[in-house]
C-alpha cells in the first residue's frame, strides 16, 4: 500500500449545494467529487461532462455525461441527477447566507434531461459562458448519514472526521491512499513535513515569516486567479468622480504591500481579473504605474469633504486590516485624509458591503475565475449585481453585451479583451495584487501539481 499524507489547512467536505474557493476545501473537491466541466489555469476540460456541443448561436446546449460515470456507492450518474443538483444550486445560499448569482444566470434557462446521458439547456439568448459556470458545480450526492462524501471522482472517501482529517482511496486502485490532516497554522504545516510526519504541505505563503524555499524540500508555486482589491463607492461621494478612481489607483504602492506584508508573494493587479482569466490575453495589459506626484496632478487639488472611510474586516482577503493601513498611509501622502473602520464579523461585513454600506472605500477579495461573473456580479450597471457599487459606464456596458453574446472562443476573448482594457482606463475598483501560492513536498515525489484556483493536483 503506497499512502501521501498531505497537512492542509482544513479537512472539510462543504454541503453539496454551496460553492466555495477555500483551497483546502478545493483540493478534497477535486479530488472525490467531479465538476461538470474542469477549468485548467483558464482552459476548459472534459470533466463529469465528456463532451459538449451547441446549435451554432450558443443559445442551446447539449451536454453528454462520460461513460460509466458512476458515484462511490455505485450507482450511475444519470441526467436527472445533474438537473436536480443544478436546480438545488439555483436555490441555495453562500457562506454568508446571501442568494447565489447562479439563479439569475440560469434564470430564463430550461434545463432538462433529453436522455439518461444527456442534459440540455435552452436560454433565450447565446450563452457561451454556461460553460465557465459549470466549472464550479461538483456534483455529489450524501451518504445514508447525511454526509457529502459521494462523488464520482477518481478518488473516495475511506474515513473523514470533520475539521481533522480524512483518507482517501483510489478507485482504480485501494491500495493507493491519500490522508488529509487539517492544521491550521502554515509554520506547523511545514514543521510536520520537515519531521517526517507529512509528505506535502499546502499554503505555506500563509507562513508568518518568508518560506527559506530551502533545497531540502521540493517547492512549488502559482499564481491564483483571486484578487485582492478595494469596492470604491461609485455611487456617492468623492469616487463618483473617475478622475478621483484613477487617482487613488497611482497614490497606492501595491508592491510595496506584497512586499512588505507577503513576502513577496504576488502580482500587482492590473484590472478587475488576474492574468488567468478570459480576455486578459487579449487585452495584454501591464498594471498603472505607481505615481504619487502624478495622482495629485490628476487630482489637481480636489479632496474629499470628510476623510475617507476605509471599512475593512480583520481577514478574507489576508491581512485586510494591516493593508488597510499601508493604503491610508499612501492616500494620506497625496492629501487625502483618511480614517479606518474595522468590522471584526466578517460574514456581517460581506452582508453590509452587498448592501452597499461600504462607506468610501471596502477592501474584498474578488474570487471568481470567470471574468463573464465578476462582470455581471461586480460592475455591470445593467445587471446591479449585489456587489455592484454604482459604476456607470455606457460603453462599458455596450462591451460587456457584446462579450456576453459572442460564440466563438476568439470572439469571447478579444470582446471580454475590450471590457477589462475600459476598465483599468476606468476603475470602479482599487487594484492590488492577486497572490502567489506556495507548496512544498519531500523530495522524490512526483504528480504533484497547483492551478490558479489553489487546488493541489495529484495524478
Amino acid at each position: 500500500m503506497t499512502l501521501l499524507r498531505i497537512a492542509a489547512e482544513k479537512c472539510r467536505f462543504t454541503p453539496p449545494r454551496q460553492v466555495t474557493d477555500d483551497t483546502s476545501v478545493l483540493t478534497l473537491k477535486n479530488l472525490v467529487l467531479e465538476p461538470l466541466i474542469r477549468w485548467d489555469d483558464g482552459a476548459l476540460r472534459p470533466a463529469l461532462f465528456g463532451a459538449w456541443s451547441h446549435d451554432g448561436t450558443a443559445r442551446r446546449w447539449r451536454f453528454t455525461i462520460r461513460p460509466g460515470a458512476r458515484f462511490h456507492d455505485g450507482k450511475p450518474c444519470v441526467a436527472e441527477d445533474m438537473v436536480h443538483f443544478i436546480e438545488q444550486i439555483c436555490n441555495s445560499l453562500d457562506m454568508f447566507g446571501m442568494k447565489w448569482a447562479y439563479s439569475r444566470y440560469l434564470a430564463h434557462a430550461r434545463i432538462t434531461a433529453e436522455a439518461s446521458d444527456v442534459v440540455a439547456v435552452e436560454n433565450p439568448t447565446p450563452f457561451a459562458d454556461i460553460l465557465d459556470v459549470f466549472t464550479e458545480f461538483y456534483i455529489c450526492r450524501l451518504t445514508p448519514d447525511g454526509r457529502p462524501l459521494l462523488g464520482t471522482g477518481p478518488w473516495r472517501v475511506l474515513d473523514h472526521t470533520p475539521e481533522r482529517d480524512a483518507v482517501l482511496e483510489r478507485v482504480a486502485d485501494p491500495r493507493d491512499r491519500i490522508a488529509f490532516t487539517a492544521i491550521a497554522d502554515a509554520d506547523d504545516r511545514l514543521r510536520a513535513l520537515r519531521e517526517g510526519h507529512a509528505d506535502a504541505a499546502m499554503n505555506l505563503e500563509r507562513m508568518h515569516v518568508a518560506p527559506d524555499f530551502g533545497q531540502d524540500l521540493a517547492w512549488g508555486r502559482a499564481l491564483n486567479t483571486l484578487s485582492v482589491m478595494y469596492y470604491l463607492n461609485c455611487a456617492q461621494g468623492f469616487f463618483t468622480s473617475e478622475a478621483a478612481r484613477r487617482a487613488v489607483n497611482m497614490a497606492v504602492d501595491s508592491q510595496a504591500i506584497i512586499d512588505g506584508l507577503f513576502h513577496g508573494l504576488g502580482q500587482r493587479s492590473a484590472t478587475i481579473v488576474s492574468p488567468l482569466h478570459r480576455g486578459m490575453q487579449a487585452a495584454a495589459l501591464s498594471p498603472i504605474p505607481f505615481d504619487p506626484d502624478g495622482a495629485r496632478r490628476l487630482l489637481d487639488g480636489a479632496a474629499p469633504e470628510a476623510p475617507l472611510l476605509i471599512r475593512t474586516p480583520e481577514h478574507m482577503p489576508e491581512r485586510a486590516r494591516e493593508i488597510s493601513e499601508r493604503v491610508a498611509a499612501d492616500l494620506t501622502a497625496i492629501g487625502l485624509g483618511t480614517r479606518i473602520e474595522v468590522q471584526k464579523d466578517r460574514p456581517e461585513f460581506a452582508r453590509e458591503v452587498g448592501r452597499k454600506e461600504m462607506g468610501d472605500m471596502a477592501i474584498f477579495d474578488s474570487t471568481p475565475h470567470s471574468t463573464y461573473r465578476v462582470l455581471n456580479d461586480k460592475v455591470s450597471s445593467v445587471v446591479k449585481g449585489i456587489w455592484w457599487q454604482g459604476h456607470d459606464d455606457a460603453a462599458l456596458e455596450a462591451m460587456i453585451t457584446e462579450a456576453n453574446h459572442a460564440v466563438a472562443d476568439e470572439a469571447r476573448e478579444m470582446a471580454y479583451g475590450r471590457c477589462l482594457t475600459r476598465l483599468q482606463a476606468n476603475p470602479p475598483w482599487l487594484y492590488l495584487f492577486h497572490p502567489i501560492e506556495v507548496f512544498a513536498h519531500r523530495p522524490g515525489l512526483t504528480g504533484i501539481t497547483l492551478d490558479g484556483k489553489g487546488v493541489l493536483g495529484i495524478a
